[in-house]
Order: C-alpha cells, then structure tokens, then sequence
C-alpha cells in the first residue's frame, strides 16, 4: 500500500511537471513566433528619438534612411499621435504608416492597397483614407468595417490638421502591442498629411538583413525586442516551480517515511545480511536502490496515463481566459503545450535523483548497526 502511495503520487508529480513546462514552453514558442511575423521581424532600427513607451517623443522621433543602408530589407513605418472622434468620443491613438506592399509582416495591409485604388487620395478622399484596426482596437471604439470616423493630427510645423478615414478592414491578432489605441494607413498618405515625405520612425529588418551602424538610427535585434516576453516567461516558470517543488515534496516525505519504517521492520534481514558477508555499505546501497525504484516504477504508470493525456492536450490546447486578451502580450485563444526531448528527460532525472537521495538518507543508518543485535531485531 506504502509503495502503491509513493508510485501514484510520483507519477502525479511527474505529469503536472512535465505539462506546466510544456504549457509555459507552448507559451513561449507562440508568443516569440506571432510577435516576430507580426511587430519585430528580425529586428528594428529605432530613430534615436524614438522611444516607444514615451509619446511625447513621436513629435520629434522621424528621419530619412541614410543613403548606406540596406533599404531592400527593411520596412519603414512612420508613427504619430493622433486621436480619433467614433460616435461623439474622444480616443488618444497612434497613426502608425507601413506601405501597403510589404510583405514582410503579417499585417494585412494589401487591404489598404485595395481601398486606396478605389478611395481617390489625391487631395482630400471622398469617401476617406482606408485604415487597418485590429480587433481590440474595434471594441474599444466600436468601430466595424466600412465605418466612416473623424481622425486628428498634428504635422511637422505643428498645425492640427483633420480628416475621415474609412475603415478598410479589421485584423485578428492574437499581438496586442500592434491593436491597442492603433490605427493603420498607407505610408504614403500619412507621410503626405504629416509633411515628413521619405521620413520613417522606425524600420523592421527582413531576413538577410545584416546589422550595420548608422547615423540617428538604433538598431535592435530579437532578443533585445522580446526581451520582455523572456523575463515574464521565467517568472512563471519560477512560480511553477513552487507548485511541484511541493507537490515532489510530499512524495518524497512518503518515500522517507517508508524508508524509515523499512527499516525499523527489517533489521533481522539486515543482520543477515551483514552476517552472510555483505558489508555495511552494500546493504545500505541495497536499500538505496530499492526506494529509488520507487521513481523508476513511478515513470512507468505516469507514462501508462500521462501520455495520452498529454498528447490529446498538446492537440486540443489550453484555453486561455477571455481577459488575458488584454495582458499586453502576445496570448493566444488557445495555448498548444511544447514538450520538449530535454524536458521529458530533465524531469525523469530530477524525480529519480530526488528520490534516490531521500532514500538513501535513512539507510545511512544501517551502516552503524550492530548485527548480532540487528540479528535479534533489538533496536540500535
């Protein structure tokens, strides 16, 4: 019963591990993997003006390309504050520029393309500037496409300026930082109504892209961009770890009292033993190994449950809550658990390590028997 107990809680231990890694790892692969396609690219050169997380440096955060770089790899894309004016309300947005070509981001911007050859933009557009929102942005407006809205802005000089745009289409993104409080135009036409022509705030780097220095210009990689979907990443796999650090702790407890009471119960065996020829030591190695096949027989029944399981979740997805949407990181509807060679294998080690070690604790006391008395079953 005592080791039906331990087998049953180890294996719990070793599936709840092994699915909340593969859960946060599942995570992690579809936030870096939506945020690359649809925002970062393979990196971004910044104006040295600009700085996302402060607006008021819009205003300012714009240059022209220096005539070095690699223009064929890289997307402009112009940003400026804005507000718009949906059913008498006032919203502070973004008006961020991306030509309506590129192909390099997911963005739907082709739709733009569309618009614009059917909105003349030339001079002041007679049904308004076509415009990409995203989901989140829409509810928060409620704004549906084709609907006609009043936007704001201020150009070079200063000078508020206003005009309708008509939204062309609403993208679903599961990358909040390109949705929230955004609207999307052609590049050419923001870059015609701030008067920065050829200007750009910021450039996302394509593939072959090569990193060189330029003047006024910042360059970011990967890494240095997903920065803070890491450092979150980490923090819940070091608020997972207290869940099965003590989840593995009670199953060793178990494992240490068994053994203790192994034992206890069996000391006329051990002083067979010792009697037989074997030394104090082969015994303890003896009981050693004995409570860490606990671990052993434990990966069997977990593999008998835990992979079906497993593998219909890695399939069917963790459905994440409504309100995650709005965390400000790359969350999908549903989360696909990663489960990694490493991982499966990093966990089997760590529960037969542990469990060897706490079994070999108690035996420790065997080596300081006596074995005529062990042999007559009298306490040491």
């Amino acid at each position: 019963m005592r080791t039906w107990l331990n087998v049953a809680v180890l294996s719990f231990a070793y599936v709840i591990i092994i699915f909340y890694n593969g859960l946060i790892d599942g995570w992690n692969r579809q936030a870096r993997t939506d945020t690359i396609h649809w925002e970062y690219g393979q990196g971004q050169l910044w104006h040295k003006d600009y700085d996302p997380y402060d607006p008021f440096t819009l205003q300012d955060a714009h240059g022209k390309l220096p005539s070095n770089a690699d223009a064929s790899h890289l997307t402009p894309i112009l940003v400026t504050q804005g507000a718009i004016y949906p059913q008498g309300r006032m919203l502070s947005v973004q008006l961020k520029g991306i030509p309506t070509g590129q192909q390099l981001l997911d963005l739907p911007t082709a739709a733009l393309d569309t618009a614009a050859n059917a909105i003349p933009v030339a001079g002041i557009p007679v049904a308004g500037i076509p415009a990409l929102i995203g989901k989140r942005m829409a509810n928060s407006s409620k704004l549906k496409a084709g609907d006609q809205v009043l936007i704001r802005w201020r150009d070079k000089n200063g000078t508020y300026d206003a005009r309708e745009i008509v939204i062309a289409k609403i993208f679903d993104s599961n990358v909040g930082s390109i949705d929230n409080g955004q609207i999307w135009l052609p590049l050419q036409t923001l870059q015609d109504m701030t008067g920065l022509q050829d200007q750009a705030t910021l450039l996302v780097a394509g593939k072959g892209y090569e990193p060189a220095s330029l003047q006024g210009w910042n360059f970011h990689s990967q890494d240095d961009l997903l920065a803070n979907i890491d450092a979150v990443i980490q923090s819940k796999k070091a608020s997972g770890a207290i869940m099965y650090v003590l989840l593995l702790g009670i199953a060793l407890l178990a494992i240490f009292d068994t053994q203790v009471l192994s034992i206890f119960r069996r000391q006329k065996e051990i002083g067979t033993y010792i009697a037989l020829g074997m030394t104090r030591w082969q015994v303890v190695t003896l009981f050693t190994i004995e409570g860490g096949a606990n671990s052993l027989l434990a990966t069997i029944v977990g593999s008998i449950y835990g992979i079906p399981l497993l593998l219909y979740l890695s399939n069917t997805g963790f459905a994440m809550p409504a309100a995650s949407d709005n965390y400000g990181l790359s969350i999908a509807e549903r989360i696909y658990p990663a489960y990694s060679l490493a991982l499966i294998l990093g966990t089997i080690a760590l529960v037969v390590m542990s469990a060897t070690i706490v079994s070999f604790l108690p035996s420790r006391k065997i080596a300081h028997m006596n074995p005529t008395l062990a042999l007559k079953g009298k306490l040491q």
